[in-house]
């Protein structure tokens, strides 16, 4: 599952593709790179798979989004301005607060993180590209699709009206029986695929591919705060694409998971969805934090103070908000010793955040500050921030959130952190990086209007629900009557997301004005001192003529001369004998190249995948169930494909400068990014057991049927897929003793267990009660069908090793598919042994 290909034959050296010593002038060497690196233009842009283009993509549709999500707030807004206003009814009003949160949150925070990401990490860290191409444009046409589901159910009318927190029983069928809540469960699962991939990129690029010399010590802070980020999501998001399996399952099939009369219970689903929401307001904040960290030492002149401290503080916020979670439970009847955990751990996180507050301040203080425009929206995010942090720890003691819980002292807590967490941060780096991007200067004057519009019309607005809020307005309601002592506030707030919003339109503006007409910018307007800025404006597709080595957390600061040195070749893999893309692979921790990594070109692959995808989810939507298996079987032959075109078929000839390709190097990208996406799955499995013990030991209504008991079947099933997973092994100790026949013989024999393995599963459970007849039955069902996916999927990946070595493309020393497939039958087989653990001996031992 190795992303790139190449054409085998002998590696690269560290001074060029063929070892040569020809050496091109800086425009002779630009032009042959950027034939190297081309990306086509018009409708067959689509198949580009650059980090730039796909990176430009993410930023725009989030953007785009964001547009829509602001309209949505202005017509709230408007509703709310005055008491008894009949501007729509309440149906189309939970319609558009739901699509206003849901779009925020889904369609343009993280979107937009993962584009401004996926756009700098290259640059930032010296590379050429991203680990994994492909996987990054599929993730977007996955987050178009899936967007453009929410927005057209909004158009026809039919948009999700439950909230974007989507509470059980409101969410279940019995009281949202139209089509509006399924738009909601598949489109958001939809858009959360295309994260997952992203958070892969990011952990394994971060990782792996980055400048020669650059170890983790040397990294920017950006990339720092980004790698925290991408293991929150691989974490954090899980939860909430099983809870949303689960309730479209229950919609769809009626399994009971949170219906409290047959064994569930709603309290199920807030459980997994703010082990996901309360990490995610964290992943919001963190890339928020990264620009802020990226800027401050920029305009204060200076290296950051406290770098390792910082880096400590990060990865503490990233550890203790997934301890957060109930936080938002506190009125759902949670026992009080549990209260006082959760209570201490909201105080706690402030720690690290104040840290970071006091590294800006004293870089600030000990250097001497340029107030530019980004520094304006720097200012209003320090001001923001900490006012809604100040909030969140009043709202993280117990008896306070008791009474202002489901008010709006709440919605306006919530704004003060995201919007000052993310939106403030936001717009400070795209006037910062709007010269690397255009190649533009902005207006400055228009920038500081549409600064101090934005920032008085927020407070306006969300200082004053403060009081709306512990006046005992609740939120959520489309009307309220007069007489409260809530007219005067919500007109107020009404006036000031009006004026909120003309700053943001005056930004839009002044970015396009900019694109087309603003005075050229040179390199580097800023004198920063990371990577990015080496590179001329706007960058070329592939970055970098020649890779620097690096010595500093600053090169540019420590070497003016840098750019110029990169541009005339004098670096690792110059381009004047270019004619594949490419870029270093290091080591993990030193920075040391130690592979090559091959890029793929433009490819269809994704656009499709992504299509199949969104086939699929739309025949579910339909509730074509059968047609839906016809567009998740077209998705894996198309999976199948790119996988196929991955490699080479002849082993490497002699290694210049100890760089092998990574199809033969010992930490290849692509059996990484296989650990990764198995760490994501791992979370599902554990959200779906913490399931299964909640049914089993918390959850009111009747007692738990009894399903089985250990069996010979159940023992068959065990020793299957250890026979799966020691078959690989053996197969893959065969192949490196050159015996190609028993390697054969192996992987044929891994793919028999795993049907064998299937087939014992099934058999099993000979008296299965129906999964709608109690939620323990139906999560065991999942549980099974959760084991019974991943030896299908295992049985391919075997097949496909045995396929690939008759092809030439598995040898000695290219056996990426064969640690791929030891790698995903060993979780296999381990989380199949703990599955029947937990259904038969676990309810022997421990009574419901």
């Amino acid at each position: 599952m190795s992303e790139r290909r190449t054409s085998g034959g002998a590696p690269p050296d560290g001074r060029g593709n063929d070892g040569a010593s020809r050496t091109l002038s800086a425009v002779a060497r630009h032009r042959r790179l950027n034939r190297v690196w081309h990306n086509p233009s018009g409708l067959r842009g689509a198949s580009a798979v650059n980090h730039t283009v796909v990176g430009k993509r993410f930023m725009a549709t989030a953007l785009f989004f964001f547009f829509v999500g602001g309209v949505l707030a202005m017509l709230i807004r408007a509703q709310l301005a005055t008491p008894d206003h009949s501007l729509f009814g309440h149906e189309l009003y939970n319609q558009f607060f739901t699509m206003h949160g849901t779009v925020m949150m889904f369609l343009f925070a993280i979107p937009f993180i993962e584009g401004l990401a996926m756009y700098l990490l290259p640059k930032m860290l010296g590379s050429r590209d991203l680990a994994y191409p492909r996987l990054s444009s599929f993730g977007y046409w996955c987050y178009l699709f899936g967007g453009l589901m929410l927005l057209a159910s909004l158009l026809a009318g039919v948009a999700p009206d439950s909230g974007w927190f989507f509470y059980t029983p409101l969410s279940s069928k019995h009281y949202t029986p139209g089509i509006n809540a399924d738009f909601w469960l598949l489109g958001v699962t939809f858009v959360e695929i295309s994260a997952i991939c992203a958070a892969v990129e990011f952990v394994v690029s971060i990782l792996t591919v980055r400048t020669a010399g650059m170890s983790l010590s040397r990294m920017p802070l950006f990339a720092w705060y980004i790698l925290v980020t991408a293991f929150m999501m691989l974490f954090g998001f899980p939860p909430l694409i099983l809870g949303s399996i689960l309730l479209e399952l229950e919609r769809a099939f009626d399994w009971p998971f949170f219906d409290a009369a047959r064994g569930g219970d709603p309290i199920l689903w807030q459980h997994l969805f703010w082990l996901f929401g309360h990490p995610e307001v964290y992943i919001i904040f963190l890339p928020g934090a990264a620009i802020v960290s990226t800027l401050v030492p920029v305009f204060a002149g200076r290296p950051i103070v406290g770098y390792t401290l910082t880096v400590a503080s990060v990865i503490s916020i990233g550890f203790i908000s997934f301890g957060l979670w109930v936080h938002h439970m506190y009125t759902v009847g949670i026992p009080h010793l549990a209260l006082v955990f959760f209570s201490a751990a909201s105080m706690l996180v402030a720690v690290p955040t104040a840290v970071q507050f006091f590294v800006w301040i004293a870089t600030l203080w000990q250097g001497r500050p340029r107030l530019e425009l980004p520094m304006l929206y720097l200012f209003g995010f320090l001001v923001v921030f900490v006012f809604g942090g100040l909030t969140g720890v009043m709202v993280a003691l117990v008896p306070f959130d008791w009474q202002v819980h489901d008010t709006h002292f709440v919605v306006a807590h919530m704004h003060y952190v995201l919007v000052g967490g993310l939106v403030f941060p936001m717009l400070a780096g795209i006037y910062y990086w709007f010269p690397l991007v255009a190649g533009r200067r902005t207006f400055p004057g228009l920038g500081a209007i549409a600064f101090w519009l934005i920032f008085i019309g927020f407070n306006v607005t969300f200082l004053i629900m403060h009081f709306t809020g512990l006046m005992g307005m609740p939120r959520r309601i489309y009307a309220y009557p007069t007489g409260l002592g809530w007219d005067v506030p919500n007109l107020v707030s009404s006036i000031g997301g009006f004026v909120m919003s003309m700053g943001l339109l005056l930004v839009l503006i002044d970015l396009v004005l900019s694109w087309s007409a603003g005075r050229p910018s040179r390199r580097d307007p800023w004198n920063a001192g990371t990577l990015e800025w080496a590179l001329p404006t706007p960058p070329p597709f592939y970055n970098f003529a020649s890779q620097p080595a690096v010595s500093d957390r600053n090169p540019l600061w420590l070497d003016s001369s840098l750019p110029a040195r990169i541009a005339a070749g004098q670096g690792c893999l110059p381009g004047d004998n270019a004619v594949q893309q490419e870029t270093l692979g290091v080591e993990m921790i030193s920075g040391r190249p130690n592979k090559l990594v091959v890029l793929p070109r433009p490819s269809w692959l994704p656009l499709w995948s992504g299509m199949a995808m969104a086939g699929f989810f739309l025949l579910v939507l339909a509730k074509l169930y059968w047609l839906a298996s016809i567009g998740l079987a077209a998705a894996l032959c198309v999976f199948l494909r790119w996988g196929w075109e991955n490699g080479a078929r002849r082993d490497p000839g002699d290694m210049r400068d100890g760089l092998p390709p990574h199809h033969v190097a010992d930490d290849a990208p692509g059996p990484l990014g296989v650990i990764f996406t198995l760490v994501a799955d791992a979370t599902f499995f554990a959200s779906l057991l913490f399931g299964y013990a909640y049914v089993w030991l918390i959850a009111p209504g009747p007692t738990p049927p009894s399903l089985a008991e250990p069996n010979l079947a159940a023992l068959l099933a065990a020793g299957a897929l250890g026979a799966a997973w020691a078959a690989v092994i053996l197969g893959e100790r065969a192949l490196v003793a050159t015996r190609q026949v028993n390697f054969d013989l192996f992987m044929l024999a891994s793919a028999g267990a795993g049907i064998g393995a299937v087939a014992a599963t099934a058999a099993a459970f000979p008296h299965m009660p129906s999964p709608t007849s109690h939620a323990y039955a139906a999560v065991v069902a999942m549980l099974i069908a959760y084991v019974i996916f991943h030896v299908v999927v295992g049985v391919v990946l075997s097949a496909f090793a045995f396929a690939r070595r008759r092809s030439g493309f598995v040898s000695v020393y290219r056996r990426i598919d064969v640690r791929v497939c030891r790698i995903w039958w060993i979780y296999t087989a381990a989380t199949g042994l703990v599955t029947l653990t937990a259904v038969f001996a676990v309810p022997g031992v421990v009574p419901a």
